[in-house]
């Protein structure tokens, strides 16, 4: 095991950095073992490139540790986009799922509907607010087959109660675009039917890294549409195969072993310091940056619930005091995403004392700012 401190100091990425929602700056060992799966492409000794084939196994087994799905019921991703095109070219009737939520999902469903016309996008109306069940369940119709949510959402930081929607959306499909949480929450993913995830964000992998998690009742409802010769149920150069019956029908082509590499080291370090460790060490990290902002009366309108909340702390000044909030983390160095009305702050458990000290110093150069 893997102490949680042991863990932190496998990263060393810069002081100031608060963006881990939208990137997860690569640890240690994951560019070792890129570095060490390169060196076998380089040089292509007799026999070696044989442990590129072994890496596919590895990174399903290593999302299957962290998710409760079987390896067999994890097909590899380059990225949480490519899972959910999957997924909602292969789902026939109402879809249930919300507009203001990262637009992956939506634009996965908009591209199905109007290329198939088996698809019925239903839009979640949630009044600007967090999808909760009751919302979801208020809005269920008879031709709902599925439901799709985000399991942290990219704009508040809201965490969704995922087994509270399981419970009211009866055997209609649960479809979790978990990019936003996998990493640093414990959840629950075994209630859903469909888990993607990237592992750009918290996993911190890089770029061309993540998964597609299917339950069995997925299988059966799935039809894998945008199949390629990687998912033929055979030798796919005897002829025009069918594909597998499974999560490896959902394949284009061969991915990359290093990316997979890259993947799975970093699953198997989180596995292996645990992700309650990993999930309650976010956690203070992001009482830590609300503590702060309380402190200079920085407005924060992303929840204080632990049980609603993850990596995320979403700051809302008034419009007029936003370049200023803005500016100030600028320049004390400090790397969020602006956006609108917002600033998001996003922690990681290498987010050490520099950094809340220069963040203090920012919201103390802001504060000084508005109050001239």
């Amino acid at each position: 095991m893997t102490t949680i401190d042991e863990f932190a100091a496998d990263f060393t990425e810069e002081p100031g950095y608060l963006d881990f929602a939208r990137f997860g700056p690569l640890g240690n060992a994951v560019i070792a073992e890129e570095q060490a799966q390169n060196e076998l492409l380089r040089r292509a000794r007799f026999g070696s490139l044989a442990s590129l084939d072994e890496q596919d196994a590895r990174v399903r087994e290593a999302v299957a540790a962290l998710t409760g799905f079987r390896a067999d019921q994890v097909v590899f991703q380059p990225n949480t986009s490519a899972g959910l095109m999957h997924t909602m070219f292969g789902l026939t009737g109402g879809v249930l799922l919300s507009a203001l939520e990262f637009p992956s999902a939506s634009f996965a469903a908009a591209r199905a509907a109007e290329a198939l016309g088996v698809l019925d996008p239903i839009w979640l109306e949630t009044g600007g607010g967090p999808i909760t069940p009751g919302i979801v369940r208020d809005q269920l119709t008879q031709n709902t087959v599925a439901v799709v949510v985000s399991l942290v959402d990219y704009r508040t930081g809201y965490l969704a109660d995922i087994d509270g929607i399981r419970q009211v959306i009866g055997d209609r499909l649960l479809v979790v675009d978990a990019v936003q949480g996998f990493g640093v929450v414990d959840a629950p993913y075994g209630v859903a039917d469909v888990v993607v995830a990237g592992g750009q964000k918290w996993i911190r992998s890089g770029w061309g890294t993540g998964f597609l998690a299917l339950s069995d009742r997925a299988v059966d409802r799935l039809t894998p549409v945008v199949s390629g010769f990687s998912s033929a149920d055979g030798d796919p150069t005897t002829g025009l195969l069918p594909p597998v019956r499974g999560a490896g029908a959902f394949t284009v082509s061969n991915p990359s072993p290093v990316a997979q590499a890259r993947f799975a080291t970093a699953l198997e370090e989180i596995a292996s310091v645990g992700i309650g460790e990993v999930s309650a060490c976010v956690g203070e990290k992001v009482s830590r940056v609300i503590e702060l902002a309380d402190e200079y009366a920085v407005p924060v309108v992303s929840s204080r619930a632990d049980n609603e909340r993850a990596g995320i702390v979403v700051l809302e000044p008034a419009a007029d005091q936003l370049t200023a909030l803005s500016a100030s983390l600028f320049n004390h160095g400090l790397t969020a995403t602006i956006r609108e009305s917002t600033v998001r702050l996003s922690s990681h458990v290498s987010t050490d004392e520099e950094t809340f000290d220069m963040l203090r110093a920012a919201f103390t150069s802001y504060a000084s700012a508005i109050t001239v």
